[in-house]
């Protein structure tokens, strides 16, 4: 047999899907995980006898500590290598489920969301370099469309799954089911993930690390607690906010100081991952931040159950499995900017719809749209995260793939505080009902919050009789106020055709094999075995 590495063939073999099962069933776990526990904040309040802003923090936990995380992921991956630290990475996370489900306090499950969301932050961008090393520069659209997976399923399956374990067990299997999970992705990933060189000669940033981490996990703190206060003048708000984003700043200014930052923002230097990053962050504000609210248009407006909303949302992820294979393989082959804006057009009509949204509007309309709106996400995330990828050499890409991560982390949170806000403001200006107190909170009740509280339970329309055409109105209102946070989306999404447009548009070489050789040239991708 011939020693000369031989081309890898443009297909993904059975050897690349191998590595990549291990990486969609890690990023399945921990997506699913932030996902399922939105559907459990209800069951949290009751068993913990706590308020909505304290159980939300079991959320809020789980993303500050990914935020933290993420940055330290580029250097321990070369540090340790990466099926050390991944395999290290799914076994906190497992660990972490299994304290979730022993929590006796709210104050337990949230510190332990914290430790289970310092493993979970690893996966995503450790899974990404995993692949990308694996596919070869040939094959890295298609490989990403694999990863995009979970990506998109979580948001789908996690109502689902999770609205389906607490109404037949108890809210502790949400964390349960991954315990079996976590111990196959072990073995699966001792298994089938190839053996790699650690770099220990680069040292640690220390000085980064205490700039950029807590900068993060502060100002992500400040902006999540906004849907709370409702206002950036509240010192919880802009306090931590000011504070995180001096020290981020600061981070900015320092990391072209060492030679190996924490985060390697010069890798921005290369055009194609800047805009493509820019790309990434507006089309993430705008889709994730109104993505999560609508499931709450089902829920408060249509008086769905938690499972029925779940469903409801399936067209979306349908939509994109129907178009992340074949944007794989367009983005293999064609430039991405002469895709990606097809597939935002997709998604801005689809927005349209919902900025239309009322008390009865058709659910083939809102089912359609979603549908359509997955088309085009399916044509969107995986393409320009290639895009970003494609140009960067094998050692860069560790540091790469956590750059887009960490963006993509803070895109999203804002995007979700944002949306949030609007909503929360929009809701508070329904005009109170005269002589009416919410007893549980000593607030006025408004004719909004008490349509939504009669949908959610029927029940009470019967114990505490109000006029119907009340009701009516309250719901109106809501509807409206949904529709104006989804107003908002669909312009920042409209300003997503900005750096879209300035995606490549001609087919440029990769170069993720440049280091592999010193004379420049990309060498032959190796056989994976």
């Amino acid at each position: 047999m011939s020693s000369q590495p031989v081309a890898a063939p443009n297909r993904l073999d059975a050897a690349v899907l191998k590595v990549a099962g291990v990486v969609v069933l890690g990023a399945i776990m921990s997506i699913l995980d932030v996902t399922v526990v939105s559907v459990a904040l209800p069951t949290f309040q009751a068993e913990f006898d706590a308020s909505y802003a304290r159980v939300a923090w079991t959320m809020t936990g789980y993303t500050l500590a990914l935020a933290t995380v993420i940055p330290l992921t580029g250097w321990a991956a070369d540090r340790f290598g990466t099926k050390r630290l991944y395999m290290a990475a799914l076994l906190l996370f497992t660990l972490g489920s299994g304290l979730c489900a022993t929590a006796d306090s709210i104050g337990q499950l949230i510190t332990y969301r914290v430790l289970q969301g310092l493993g979970g932050g690893m996966l995503m961008p450790l899974g990404m370099t995993i692949m990308t090393r694996a596919a070869g520069p040939e094959r890295i659209g298609r490989l990403m469309a694999v990863l995009g997976i979970p990506m998109l399923l979580g948001p789908i399956g996690g109502p689902i799954l999770g609205g389906w374990l607490i109404d037949v067990a108890s809210w502790h299997w949400i964390f349960l089911i991954n315990l079996p999970i976590g111990a196959v992705a072990l073995a699966y990933a001792q298994w089938a993930l190839p053996g790699d060189r650690p770099e220990p000669s680069e040292s640690f940033d220390f000085v980064g690390m205490l700039m950029l981490s807590p900068g993060l996990a502060l100002f992500l703190y400040g902006v999540s607690s906004l849907p709370e206060t409702g206002t950036f003048s509240d010192e919880r708000v802009w306090l931590p906010m000011l504070g995180g984003g001096l020290l981020v700043v600061g981070f900015v200014l320092y990391s072209f100081t060492p030679k190996h930052p924490l985060l390697d923002l010069r890798l921005l230097r290369d055009r194609n991952l800047t805009v493509a990053t820019l790309t990434l962050a507006v089309f993430t504000i705008a889709f994730m931040g109104a993505g999560l609210l609508f499931p709450s248009y089902f829920l408060q407006v249509r008086g769905e159950s938690t499972l029925d909303a779940g469903l409801l949302m399936a067209p979306q992820g349908i939509g994109a499995m129907v178009t992340m294979p074949i944007a794989g393989m367009l983005a293999d082959k064609i430039p991405v900017g002469r895709t990606v804006p097809f597939a935002l057009v997709l998604i801005a009509a689809g927005f349209f719809t919902f900025t239309q949204v009322g008390t009865d509007t058709s659910y083939l309309l809102l089912c359609g749209s979603l549908f359509v709106m997955g088309l085009g996400m399916g044509g969107t995330m995986m393409p320009v995260m290639t895009s970003a990828l494609r140009t960067l050499t094998n050692h860069e890409v560790a540091r790469g793939s956590t750059l887009l991560n960490i963006l993509q982390q803070i895109a999203g949170s804002v995007g979700s505080a944002i949306m949030s806000v609007i909503l929360t403001n929009e809701l508070n200006d329904s005009p109170v009902i005269p002589g009416a107190i919410d007893p549980n909170t000593g607030a006025p009740v408004t004719e909004a919050g008490l349509a939504i509280a009669v949908e959610r339970d029927p029940a009470l329309a019967q114990q505490f009789p109000v006029d119907p055409g009340l009701l009516q109105r309250g719901l109106e209102f809501v509807a409206n106020s949904f529709g104006a946070v989804f107003w908002v989306a669909f312009l920042l999404m409209l300003l997503t055709f900005v750096p879209a447009f300035l995606l490549p548009r001609r087919r440029e070489r990769s170069h993720l094999l440049d280091d592999e050789q010193g004379d420049g040239r990309p060498a032959a991708p190796v056989v994976m075995h």
